[in-house]
């Protein structure tokens, strides 16, 4: 059924153009009528239409993968492999959460002789410097190294960090190997990892980069903020590879040193190296991959402070990566690259900037309703029934397009993740605008960096034992968190909604029948779907994270650890996704919207609107 997928999505976009074509027909046309011009009715379309540009740029971008991928599951065999230096890159993490890291990879199944084991500490750590000498004792392939950074001289975060590294193993003995792998500092490699990675390598001197997909072990039930990343790596990722377009994801992959060489090291002036990395490569025309198979385990962050400042960090610099590239459009740095490894990281890139227009849509509907304007402009009822019917058209479709899409990493989830880029959209978009548009005159700044699993919290709020009260919670993620913009956001949807249902039952009944009371609510705030409800759902996500926060056991006893080696992999049953019927509310909300939608499309057919 997966592969029907580029055909599910070419009669989604499809019927989605029509429907949104034929509205600005109707509206044109009802101007012309009434010489009059419907604002309200053209800013729903402008906002929708800004909204709806990168989510079409995705669903053409998926479409082009018709030819689907076929990587082989493939092992290196023998002592006669590659040498290898791991780099774990750390900056102020837990120490036990970077030796279990460290340990892992250094135990892998790989000649000792043949890879090295670095810890690359940016936080310079007593603590940790000490824990990793002590375990050198026992693999000597382990180093611990710590860069001078000199107060006031750029040290370009974990690309320099990176850089570091790669400088450091020149002098150790045997000089550099082969090819450099990376992983964060909480990501526990399995130990065929670096057999799987580099076998890709040594069947192709052209391959530069091979990364597997980010998993982890300790996301809550229901994963309330939506912190895995299944949609992407289960579906984006292999539709990117399909197209020869596989980006570094940012732990567990491979580069290959004369690779790395030739695009002149790690690039620097974007948090997202591992991005900016593997498009160079593309832009140099080396290949990159991406190998689908499970082969390391991390932690997403345990609080909202740390998953907000991870995600806004990755837009920053998706975007920064895309201004140094020119949106990959020209220019000697992505001459080598292929249509679509250009296409990819444009769209992408727009994806991310488009998040403003995203906040600009979520305020248009109640906007609109407040102000007493139409959403839906019509001039005859056989155009109101026209658009009913192209609205359930696209509806259905679209729906259809999400399930057979999403089979990879579950309908469910896709649900979720779309509820997700809404109530994160204030975020990006603040980001975007401090860091890109806003004068430092007027406040604009550029984000710092900090790494994820550095990130503490005053309210431990996934913790039963030192989880602070509700009410502190609730301040901490309205005020400091500033989610006070999502209640006050819902407030202004329910009363934009109430206002405009109350004027439309308030009509004069001497002038008005029944039946135009109902076309007034339809075309005003119930024109199916009902986008206003679907947002306003979204936006109370981190409200009721705040008053129910998800229960999460300590690291610990998410992990299998051998009592004789110390060496801690995850539990099977915290690598897989876990849900209870709570979640089934979003599905619920979702075909109550849809039977509505089916409901106004039947009535049409009786009904003299």
């Amino acid at each position: 059924m997966y592969r029907l997928s580029p055909l599910f999505t070419f009669l989604a976009c499809g019927s989605y153009f029509l429907y949104y074509a034929y509205r600005i027909i109707c509206i044109v046309d009802v101007q012309k009528a009434y010489n009059k011009v419907y604002i309200m009715a053209w800013l729903f379309i402008a906002a929708e239409g800004c909204v709806a540009c990168p989510a079409l740029l995705h669903q053409l971008y998926q479409m082009l993968s018709i030819r689907g991928r076929s990587r082989p599951k493939l092992r290196l065999r023998g002592e006669e492999v590659p040498t290898v230096d791991v780099f774990v890159t750390c900056c102020g993490e837990d120490v036990d959460v970077v030796l279990d890291t460290t340990r892992a990879a250094a135990a892998g199944d790989y000649p000792q002789d043949r890879f090295r084991v670095v810890v690359l500490d940016d936080g310079k750590d007593a603590e940790l410097e000490k824990a990793v000498n002590e375990l050198s004792l026992e693999y000597p392939n382990v180093y611990y190294h710590a860069r001078i950074k000199i107060k006031g001289v750029p040290h370009h975060f974990k690309a320099g960090n990176l850089t570091g590294g790669t400088n450091f193993v020149v002098d150790l003995e045997g000089g550099e190997a082969e090819f450099i792998a990376a992983l964060d500092a909480d990501m526990i490699p399995e130990a065929d990892w670096l057999r799987a990675i580099i076998a890709h390598m040594v069947i192709d001197d052209k391959m530069a980069l091979v990364c597997p997909p980010q998993l982890f072990y300790n996301v809550p039930t229901n994963d309330p903020l939506c912190q895995s990343l299944d949609a992407f790596v289960h579906v984006m990722e292999p539709t990117k590879d399909a197209n020869g377009v596989a980006w570094c994801t940012g732990s567990g992959y491979a580069i290959r040193r004369a690779a790395l060489d030739d695009i002149g090291g790690w690039p620097v002036g974007s948090l997202a190296e591992d991005t900016f990395t593997s498009s160079l490569l593309l832009g140099a025309g080396w290949r990159t991959a991406f190998c689908h198979e499970a082969l390391q385990y991390g932690t997403v962050p345990d609080t909202i402070t740390g998953h907000l400042k991870q995600r806004t960090r990755w837009t920053l610099g998706t975007l920064q990566t895309a201004l140094k590239l020119r949106f990959c459009l020209f220019g000697d740095l992505v001459k080598g690259m292929s249509f679509f490894a250009r296409l990819s990281a444009f769209v992408f890139a727009i994806d991310a900037f488009f998040k403003i227009f995203l906040c600009i849509a979520l305020l248009t509907i109640p906007i609109v309703l407040i102000s007493g304007g139409q959403l839906v402009a019509y001039n005859t009822q056989t155009q109101l029934k026209w658009q009913i019917r192209l609205c359930f058209m696209q509806l259905v479709l679209t729906r259809l397009n999400e399930w057979v899409t999403y089979l990879p990493s579950g309908y469910r989830l896709a649900q979720r993740d779309s509820g997700a880029q809404l109530w994160m959209a204030p975020f990006h978009a603040k980001t975007i605008i401090m860091s890109f548009l806003l004068p430092s005159w007027l406040g604009g700044k550029p984000m710092a960096f900090s790494s994820s699993g550095s990130q503490k919290s005053d309210i431990n709020e996934r913790d039963p034992r030192t989880r602070a009260g509700v009410f502190r919670r609730l301040w901490v993620i309205l005020w400091d968190c500033q989610c006070y913009m999502h209640l006050l956001y819902i407030l202004f949807v329910i009363a934009a909604v109430t206002y405009s249902t109350v004027r439309g039952l308030a009509l004069d009944s001497a002038n008005n029948t029944l039946k135009k009371k109902l076309v007034y609510l339809l075309t005003h705030a119930f024109w199916p779907p009902m986008l206003w409800m679907m947002c306003l759902t979204a936006c109370f996500e981190p409200i009721h994270y705040a008053i129910w926060p998800p229960t999460m056991p300590d690291r610990e006893e998410l992990l299998d650890r051998d009592d004789k080696t110390q060496i801690a992999r995850p539990k099977e049953e915290w690598k897989k996704a876990r849900y209870a019927k709570t979640t089934f509310f979003h599905e619920f909300q979702y075909t109550l919207l849809t039977a509505f939608t089916c409901t106004v499309f039947v009535g049409a057919f009786f009904v003299n609107i």
